[in-house]
């Protein structure tokens, strides 16, 4: 027998987990463990798990690594499986088995399993630097106008390269090796440092940016990406998916500024009582609507499920 499992919207319901491990259809070999399965690595089709293993699988442990760009965590080791996650350039990683090209792996500030192409991830290393830009470029020569060699984004982690500082035109370059281990060179305005106390007014500067399924970066970002990212910028680590985040927040009546607001497969951040500011699938950006305002806003008021907030 086949059970067949149909995915909606993004962080409603075990399915996208369970496509990710299975794809669209799953066997019934084994049961699956109580843990979150898009967090605990157990795959009855392989016979592969985390400790403990049943009798007969191989038991998975991790080695750390890195992404060497940024790349799409897959639900399936299939270029065309729907993306699940995203790491970002030089983020670390943990690798937990090998299958042809691919490679399983965990995002290990939030623990999310995924697949990845192998030539995508490096070994472990320990960067110095951390991209504050939402977005930023590194460069063949420390000129504007020189070749751009890689797409950075916040979170994004650099180390220093060889060589002194330059100075062009006010401009202060500094030497850096990207993750894929290619030196370039960077501004450094885009690694100031940036303090944000307010998750709300870190999603506001991302207004615009385009909606994609299971985003991270001001590149492309999805809902539950957007308040992930706005938290982080706040040292405040949220869980990758809506439902995850709605369990781990404190539930509220009344919402205000920095509250997130939970719906069938989505979440948004509110501004104040009714305004709130997310990753909108039907925008196809970053956007600001009113909850009960119009009629998309009335259908988002009629979808609400409840409040979350940050525990104090």
């Amino acid at each position: 027998m086949d059970i067949t499992v149909e995915v909606t919207e993004k962080g409603d319901s075990q399915g996208v987990a369970i496509l990710m491990h299975f794809g669209s259809t799953l066997p019934v070999m084994s049961p699956l463990p109580p843990a979150d399965p898009r967090l605990f690595a157990h795959d009855p089709r392989r016979r592969w798990s985390e400790a403990p293993a049943p009798d007969g699988w191989r038991e998975l442990h991790p080695a750390l690594a890195r992404a060497q760009a940024r790349t799409s965590l897959r639900a399936a080791p299939d270029a065309r499986a729907t993306q699940v996650s995203e790491a970002l350039p030089g983020e670390a990683l943990e690798r937990l088995a090998d299958e042809g090209e691919w490679a399983w792996v965990r995002t290990p500030h939030d623990g999310y399993l995924g697949w990845v192409r192998q030539q995508e991830v490096g070994p472990a290393w320990a960067p110095e630097l951390t991209v504050t830009a939402l977005r930023a470029h590194a460069y063949a020569e420390p000129r504007v106008s020189a070749l751009i060699v890689a797409e950075l984004c916040r979170g994004a982690r650099l180390s220093r390269g060889a060589g002194e500082r330059v100075t062009e035109d006010h401009r202060c370059w500094q030497p850096v090796t990207l993750p894929d281990g290619q030196a370039a060179w960077v501004q450094e305005v885009i690694l100031a440092k940036v303090d944000v106390s307010d998750p709300a007014t870190f999603a506001l500067s991302l207004l615009g940016a385009p909606y994609v399924w299971g985003g991270r970066s001001a590149w492309g970002l999805d809902c539950s990406g957007l308040t992930q990212l706005a938290y982080a910028a706040c040292g405040a680590a949220l869980p990758r998916d809506a439902d995850q985040q709605e369990a781990a927040l404190q539930r509220v009546a009344v919402p205000q500024r920095g509250d997130l607001a939970f719906f069938p497969g989505h979440v948004g951040l509110m501004l104040d009582g009714r305004r709130m500011v997310h990753a909108n699938a039907t925008a196809m950006a970053v956007s600001v609507d009113t909850l009960g305002e119009g009629d998309y806003g009335g259908r988002l008021l009629a979808s609400l499920r409840g409040y979350g907030r940050w525990p104090t």
